[in-house]
């Protein structure tokens, strides 16, 4: 018996060994398939299509496909900015590339300096002699702003075209806050700082609505000259000041209003604008579908494209999203990781740092964090140029401070130099619901802060003094970084958002330009002639394509959007839903723990974070929490 006890154990020990086995390896094939990155697939003759199926980003945020599927939400589709120009100055001077195609149908927009820039692509694109055409369900401004640069712009018969024109309203909670009797105490440094003006105001202020109204018109008049320039017989000021004449005048046919306005050179459904592709580019051979027409995708002609590695290498890093503290990112600027990032390339034998924001601020700590990083390559004699995307204001700004030069584009959004932190505290919430707090103290400040108890005079005026000593520091490292007198920043600073036209004027940015423009001066700087350099954006991970995992989710986000995409009730419904968003967003930034802020919360243009938010604002909880305590 012992020694069939033995052999016994012995095979299940095999068994045991052989499940533990089977299991790795599926471990392991489950991580290869969320993994891989599928071929990129060959380059043919014909259209080079690009479908924009989501938004025009500087940094494709991070997605973790397992927490992605258990969540059910599909996230939206993202395209870097840079690999559509580079994709599109490729495609000019490429003799299997007859044609350009961006579809729109899906297209949920990007920032103006990233459109502006891809339109500029555009317009190379035609100076080759090679047609480009756009199709979409629905144009607004986005849309427009890229398509007044093609040969061609089709509308479908069902669909419109509208321009509104940068503006709206801002939600203010004051009143809500009253009912709920919670307390939103704001510190803050900057009469024009006006993030906080949402928890404490039922209204603008003059102060916000002098400066966002210069804001919005430079922006609008920005607008206004590319579509006019690129396309001259779109009538922008009828479009515009009279929309409900104009579409009377076609009868209440939005298309038909859109073509006699010069917004679109043609109505035709995907087949008849596929045949018309077909006519310059060549049939596809391989399918007789209606509309198809011979055409190579985005993602496989820039992984055929490749990229120069000669020469001399020039650091690229990236800032984009809000700033937080920690590892956040990419998509978040997570201060950490760039930090870390940027320490680990130090030795990398770089000619040169380029440091590209697209950022509203966030964080103090972790834009100092960044700060610190970059200023030690310029202790090393590094020369560090900055770049400005759509927005590099307050804490995007605050990083961009150690620099020897800094580029923007007219459109760029920046400055917000003032700091600010709301504090919310629940004592007269508490006494509404038979809750009070009461104790002893050695000092004033035992027990302090104290949420439900509310905060001592002496702890009020030690935040109000912390913002008001970090306001200082923000002001004396503009001072140190721009050259100019503290009491000059000051008075261009206070939270005052500039455009960029008027940034280089006041001496906040060096001269108008975008990354290419920053990375040659970088270059000639470390002494690298033209054709002598080339570019590490450093930290990146991410190919041109995406792993499998992630086009599997992105493609129900694109379902998604199709669904929404459609007529002007269509969209008026994906506005709504747009609006609970940014009431969530408001309801974490007052209720989520965070630092002195150095953030532009009302920059235009400006996407939410996309951080993942607290758990009180999970789907559900909110509404029901607000509602709870808004009927005691």
């Amino acid at each position: 018996m012992s020694f069939v006890g033995k052999v016994w154990k012995v095979l299940v020990g095999i068994k045991d060994g052989l499940v533990l086995l089977f299991m790795l390896l599926f471990f392991v094939a489950l991580f290869g398939i969320l993994s891989a990155r599928p071929n990129s697939g060959k380059v043919r003759d014909g259209a080079l299509l690009i479908e924009l199926d989501g938004t025009v980003v500087e940094e494709k945020s991070l997605v973790d496909p397992i927490s992605a599927l258990l969540s059910g939400t599909a996230p939206v589709q993202e395209y870097r900015a840079r690999d559509i120009i580079r994709a599109l100055d490729a495609a000019a001077t490429d003799d299997r590339v007859r044609a350009v195609v961006f579809d729109l149908t899906t297209f949920l927009g990007g920032g103006q300096v990233h459109l502006t820039e891809i339109g500029e692509a555009m317009e190379r694109v035609r100076k080759a002699k090679k047609p480009v055409l756009t199709y979409a369900l629905a144009y607004a401004d986005d849309h427009l702003l890229l398509s007044s640069h093609a040969s061609e712009v089709w509308l479908d018969p069902q669909g419109l075209a509208i321009i509104s024109g940068p503006g709206g309203s801002n939600l203010y909670y004051a009143g809500l806050l009253e009912k709920l009797s919670v307390n939103a105490r704001i510190y803050r440094a900057g009469d024009f700082k006006s993030a906080v003006e949402p928890y404490s105001r039922s209204s603008m202020s003059d102060e916000a609505r002098q400066n966002v109204g210069g804001l919005y018109g430079a922006l609008w008049e920005e607008w206004q000259a590319n579509v006019k320039k690129a396309r001259p017989k779109l009538a922008v000021t009828r479009v515009t000041s009279d929309p409900v004449g104009w579409i009377n005048a076609s009868g209440g046919d939005l298309a038909k209003a859109a073509l006699e306005g010069g917004l679109v050179d043609k109505l035709g459904d995907r087949a008849q604008f596929g045949a018309r592709v077909a006519e310059m580019a060549g049939e596809d051979p391989w399918s007789n579908k209606p509309g198809a027409f011979a055409s190579s995708d985005l993602t496989a002609y820039l992984a055929d494209a490749g990229q120069s590695r000669a020469g001399k290498a020039i650091g690229v890093i990236t800032i984009a999203g809000e700033i937080v503290d920690g590892e956040a990112g990419p998509g978040v600027a997570g201060g950490k990781r760039i930090a870390d990032v940027l320490d680990e390339a130090l030795d990398d034998d770089l000619g040169a740092l380029v440091v590209r924001v697209d950022s509203p601020g966030g964080s103090v700590t972790a834009s100092e964090e960044i700060r610190r990083a970059i200023q030690r390559y310029r202790d090393r004699k590094i020369p560090v140029a900055v770049s400005f995307g759509n927005v590099a204001a307050s804490g995007g700004y605050w990083v961009s401070m150690s620099s020897d030069r800094i580029f923007a584009q007219p459109e760029t959004i920046t400055g917000s130099i003032g700091v600010f932190a709301v504090v919310p505290t629940f004592e007269k919430t508490a006494a509404r619901i038979g809750v009070n707090a009461d104790g002893f103290r050695t000092t004033p400040l035992s027990g302090q802060p104290d949420f439900i108890g509310g905060f001592s005079p002496e702890m009020d005026a030690i935040m109000q003094s912390t913002i008001a000593g970090t306001y200082k520091d923000f002001l004396a490292l503009v001072s140190r970084g721009r050259r100019m007198p503290v009491e000059r920043v000051d008075a261009i600073g206070g939270g005052r958002v500039w455009d960029g036209g008027t940034a280089r004027q006041i001496g906040l940015v060096d001269e108008f330009g975008g990354l290419e423009d920053a990375l040659a001066w970088a270059a000639a700087k470390a002494g690298a002639k033209d054709g002598e350099w080339h570019a590490v954006y450093l930290g990146e991970q991410m190919d041109n394509y995406d792993s499998l995992i992630r086009q599997l989710l992105t493609d129900r986000a694109g379902e998604a959007s199709a669904a929404l995409s459609g007529d002007i009730f269509a969209l008026t419904a994906r506005r709504n839903d747009d609006l609970m968003t940014r009431m969530t967003r408001d309801a974490e930034r007052l209720l989520g723990v965070r630092g002195v802020q150095a953030v532009c919360l009302t920059c235009p243009g400006v996407a939410p974070s996309r951080a993942r938010p607290a758990s009180l604002m999970r789907e559900g909880q909110l509404p029901g929490w607000l509602a709870w305590l808004a009927l005691r």
